[in-house]
């Protein structure tokens, strides 16, 4: 017969703030910042669009967006457009990824031509988003978020790992 034992509340609190997920609200640079997360459907996307709201205060951010064929891509691009000032489409190397200029197609049904530009290549996009976030980050306070499938949030973690 197993013995109850009960967890001291602070053990508890410290043991959730030391955890880290990679890939989930996970900040790969500063100045400016740039936060990976891979939220890969409209549930997702509306949960880490509150979350990024909330924990930080970006006047601008842009997005960095790369997905497979057959997710709800629209309903992504929905939640994320409140947030994004502009959004960087493109690819990651799956063989499931949509193309960049597919996607850009539902992204400019979303957030209208001038919001969206096309970068086919991942480190392209990211290097692309940077560029925007720094231009803007004399207004103050530009990011970048990096999300849209599991696989786009690895390839770009591991590109700024080695950058």
């Amino acid at each position: 017969r197993q013995q109850a034992r009960e967890l001291d509340a602070d053990t508890v609190r410290q043991a959730f703030a030391s955890v880290t997920s990679p890939g989930r609200m996970e900040v790969v640079r500063r100045s400016p910042t740039v936060i990976l997360d891979a939220a890969h459907n409209p549930a997702g996307a509306q949960v880490t669009a509150e979350a990024v709201t909330e924990a930080f205060g970006f006047s601008r951010l842009i997005g960095v967006v790369a997905a497979s064929e057959g997710k709800d891509v629209k309903g992504v691009f929905e939640a994320f457009e409140p947030i994004f000032a502009e959004v960087v489409v493109t690819e990651n190397t799956s063989h499931r990824a949509m193309g960049a200029d597919e996607l850009a197609a539902i992204a400019v049904e979303v957030f209208g031509p001038d919001r969206v530009q096309v970068e086919p290549r991942l480190d392209d996009a990211l290097e692309a988003a940077v560029t925007l976030a720094e231009e803007e980050a004399e207004y103050g306070g530009a990011g970048v978020l990096v999300t849209g499938s599991v696989i786009t949030v690895g390839e770009a973690r591991l590109l700024f790992k080695r950058g």
